[in-house]
């Protein structure tokens, strides 16, 4: 049984008692760690610690090619049998991923990583730039529901064990020191180029300490004909929602400053670089009632001036949308939302030179009124912004009856808005919405689905905390975050929407628990622009996804029907239901081995 931490729920406060040993404050910071830290940082202290019968034999340091399917314990001798060769395949153009493994029974000081030359027997080189490898990091986690129903709820700390997990890819830091009986896995990453030679590719991940070489590990990178086109030509339809009132709180930066674009540039252009497709926009304040440790606040200025009329402020969103697109995110603007959870639209009041809610629901004459304004102000300023075309006016689990009459007040105020919903299939409203996602346990209809497509209309699919399996927890087996668009693909839908990005709790470098939902729902990056475990496996089932898109159209163009059954066969599998009893990283591992026969 994993210890349990007595953090309060909320957050980080906790018991300080409990850590004073350890170097931990009050607020469950290390002793002498700035709080929010974006460069070096110390980790939480582990509650599960080394048992000294168990590293008994370990006297010496070992390094071996893991798994990129397991998540190492810090403090507990992987169980492995010391492999010392790996073989990658991918295309031209793809990145690749592995996980090397090292552990040591005595105290390392000053651990670097460096890489050989990679050559292929023709002497042909892939650049040094194109590999990459990063120390993996420990965050604090917790588990499922007792119920291993998913993870939604408030949660009380004491009632769920928490744990140290490796999570966190840390790419700032060039070298690392080991106390004994201590893990430290390593993320080694090769993003093929697309002019690479095909071509297989040998070379080595080498392990020091100071100057010293303690190990090698042999790596060879098959690298196919087949090229993946760059990131922003992906037809996948990835949305993540971004959150930047989290990077000026974290970075504690002025909102919408230059120090805040600044801090926000690398962490939208590692997104960018995934194919992320759509900019979260808000034009309503706290549009999901302040639900994450930074609310959402509105993009957009509301004003009611004295004589009763109204006037709207788009600088902070053109600011906003000018940077998404400055990063790469340029192909469609949701905006958020007509309809929010708690039904209380902020606006100022020039009369009264204070803040006024104005509380109504669909379907009142005040609500048309006043959103009939908004919208037909707003269609006039994205026409004149040439951005009418790619923006949706967008909402997220809203009854049917509530969306038909928010729909009525969006075609009378402009028949051609762009429409976004995410929520539960309703066949009654689905010709209405443009961007259409449901939930993952609900289908499309294959007529309904094919037409969509054949329309380009984005059809996708989401998951959130609901679903225990498969799921992006920072305590989800890996593999279920490529598992995600595999089945994508398998119902032939455009991509996946999942809600957090960004929306880090308090520490998330150190903690990535929440009040509310099971650890790391909120967030898939970190601070620094720090990828994570989760966002590579995401990333690995995206480039699939797209792979098989090629190659489906290629097939059907060429009149291969037997590539095409055998891209059926390989996806399956893919059927909601069969986790854990069927881990992820068994049918997805068969899927990549065939897929990449093809």
């Amino acid at each position: 049984m994993k210890q349990t931490i007595l953090f309060a729920a909320f957050g980080l406060l906790g018991v300080a008692t409990m850590f004073a040993q350890q170097g931990v404050t009050q607020c469950g910071v290390p002793t002498g760690q700035p709080r929010f830290p974006v460069g070096s940082y110390q980790e939480l202290p582990d509650p599960d610690r080394p048992q000294e019968t168990e590293w008994a034999e370990v006297t010496s340091s070992f390094l071996s090619w893991g798994t990129t399917d397991e998540r190492y314990a810090k403090h507990r001798v992987p169980q492995l049998k010391q492999h010392n060769s790996l073989s990658l395949t991918g295309w031209r153009g793809e990145r690749v991923n592995a996980q090397a493994v090292l552990w040591t029974g005595r105290d390392l000081k000053k651990i670097r990583t460096c890489f050989s030359d990679f050559k292929d027997r023709k002497g042909n080189l892939l650049s040094s730039e194109s590999l990459s490898a990063s120390f993996i990091r420990y965050v604090m986690t917790d588990e499922l529901n007792k119920d291993g129903r998913g993870g939604c709820g408030y949660r009380k700390a004491v009632d769920f064990d928490s744990s140290l997990v490796a999570d966190v890819i840390d790419h700032r830091v060039a070298e690392m020191q080991l106390p004994v009986y201590t893990v430290q896995p390593i993320w080694v990453q090769c993003r093929i180029p697309q002019s690479a030679v095909p071509g297989t590719y040998k070379g080595e991940l080498l392990v020091s300490e100071g100057e010293v070489v303690l190990h090698r590990l042999s790596l060879e990178i098959q690298v196919s004909e087949r090229v993946l086109p760059e990131p922003s030509k992906w037809a996948y339809h990835l949305d993540l929602w971004q959150n930047p009132y989290a990077v000026a709180r974290y970075y504690q930066v002025p909102l919408w400053s230059e120090e805040h674009l600044d801090a926000m540039r690398p962490l939208m252009k590692m997104l960018a670089d995934a194919g992320q497709k759509i900019v979260t926009a808000t034009i309503t304040d706290r549009p999901w009632n302040g639900q994450t440790e930074d609310a959402f606040g509105s993009m957009v200025t509301w004003m009611k001036r004295a004589d009763g009329s109204w006037l709207f402020d788009y600088t902070i969103f053109d600011r906003w949308v000018e940077f998404m697109q400055s990063v790469g995110i340029d192909k469609q603007i949701n905006c958020y939302s007509m309809v929010p959870w708690k039904l209380s639209f902020r606006y100022y009041d020039q009369a009264t030179d204070s803040f006024q809610s104005l509380e109504c629901a669909p379907g009142d004459a005040v609500y048309e009124e006043f959103w009939t304004t908004m919208l037909r102000s707003f269609s006039r300023h994205l026409r004149e912004k040439g951005w009418f075309e790619r923006t949706a006016i967008a909402m997220d689990e809203r009854p049917m009856e509530v969306m038909r009459k928010t729909l009525k007040v969006i075609r009378a105020a402009d028949p051609d808005f762009k429409v976004s919903l995410a929520g539960n299939y309703h066949p009654e409203i689905e010709k209405e919405l443009y961007d259409y996602c449901i939930a993952i346990n609900q289908r499309f209809p294959d007529e309904v689905r094919d037409r969509r497509i054949a329309e380009g209309k984005p059809t996708t699919y989401y998951t959130c905390c609901s679903e225990a399996h498969p799921n992006t927890f920072t305590f989800s087996d890996p593999a279920e975050a490529v598992w995600l668009s595999y089945y994508s693909a398998k119902d032939q839908l455009d991509g996946y929407l999942r809600w957090a990005y960004n929306s880090w709790p308090l520490e998330p470098l150190l903690d990535s628990r929440f009040r509310t939902w099971a650890a790391g729902d909120t967030y898939l990056v970190y601070p620094g622009a720090r990828s994570s475990i989760r966002f590579e496996r995401l990333i690995e089932g995206i480039q699939a996804h797209e792979k098989i898109r090629i190659l489906r159209r290629e097939f059907t163009e060429s009149g291969n029907r037997s590539g095409l059954k055998r891209i059926e066969r390989l996806l399956a599998p893919f059927q909601l239901g069969s986790m854990p009893e069927v881990p992820a990283a068994v049918t997805v591992n068969k899927a990549n081995e065939l897929l990449n026969k093809l």
